[in-house]
């Protein structure tokens, strides 16, 4: 099995990814997918649904050299053609794991953008957190 499918059986077990057409299509309606992945022997059908999920947003659409059957066998199942990872740090390390093409590059960049404002993000609620402790000692 290669790096990208372990960091997606690694994302299915930490809660962190969406299996299958209908949970994909409401994460990624929903905003909360950075990146959703497509089988390479996934129907054209498939592919362009992935698509519109993602039409109009800055999340990620990437199809992978990985058959469905390699995809399911990764995650537990017999077949999987669509995914999608809820974690833009996870969605960062799984597309730097994928071979260099041009979308691949172009996906990393977005992703590391988003992974650094979501860092950003935790950083401030944990200050937060810390400086309502202190004040109210």
């Amino acid at each position: 099995m290669n790096k990208a499918l372990n960091y997606l059986a690694l994302a299915r077990k930490a809660g962190k990814a969406e299996l299958g057409e209908e949970p994909v299509g409401a994460a990624t309606r929903a905003g909360k997918a950075p990146l959703v992945l497509v089988a390479a022997d996934a129907s054209d059908h498939t592919w362009r649904r992935a698509l519109s999920f993602v039409a109009g947003t800055d999340q990620q659409c990437l199809r992978i050299d990985s058959t469905k059957d390699e995809m399911g066998q990764a995650i537990g199942r017999t077949a999987l053609a669509i995914a999608a990872i809820t974690d833009s740090a996870m969605a960062l390390a799984l597309v730097k794991a994928l071979p260099e093409t041009e979308k691949v590059t172009a996906a990393a960049a977005v992703l590391a953008q988003r992974a650094q404002k979501a860092r950003q993000r935790q950083q401030e609620a944990k200050a937060y957190r810390r400086n309502k402790a202190l004040g109210k000692r």
